[in-house]
């Protein structure tokens, strides 16, 4: 059955505080995501709050990648969406990495099914990886 998009959401816990808390790198880290997911970036919007924290977004052909962080509570929440050829899966393992998370819950989504002339959305699965495992977000 044919599907318009693949949509990820992953919380991150455990993730270096100054990471998150830094605009430029996050900014530089789901850039990096996007490619690897191979996907076209478009357009950026991040934003740094007082006295700290971060959201943005990466707009890119195939849909987003955005974040928003907790630097005070070593979190970051995440949304990777993407149709086409883009593997979101490869965005979400990257940032993961990239934000030193120890544990991350994701839940992965299909977009846009279509049936009987409605599209509707539909959960695959959700997953928790812990420090010390391979940080694999859905097999």
């Amino acid at each position: 059955m044919r599907t318009e998009g693949k949509h990820i959401i992953m919380d991150a816990s455990g993730c270096n505080p100054e990471i998150l808390n830094n605009l430029e790198v996050l900014k530089q880290i789901l850039k990096d995501a996007a490619q690897r997911a191979n996907a076209t970036v478009l357009d950026v919007a991040f934003h740094h709050f007082t006295p700290q924290g971060v959201s943005g977004v990466v707009v890119i052909s195939e849909s987003h990648l955005s974040i928003h962080t907790w630097p005070e509570y070593g979190y970051a929440a995440l949304d990777f969406y993407t149709c086409g050829d883009a593997d979101p899966k490869l965005a979400c393992e990257y940032v993961a990495e990239k934000l030193g998370a120890t544990h991350i819950h994701t839940t992965e989504i299909l977009r846009g099914e279509e049936a009987d002339g409605k599209y509707l959305h539909r959960l695959l699965n959700t997953k928790e990886a812990e420090n010390g495992q391979k940080v694999s977000v859905l097999s």
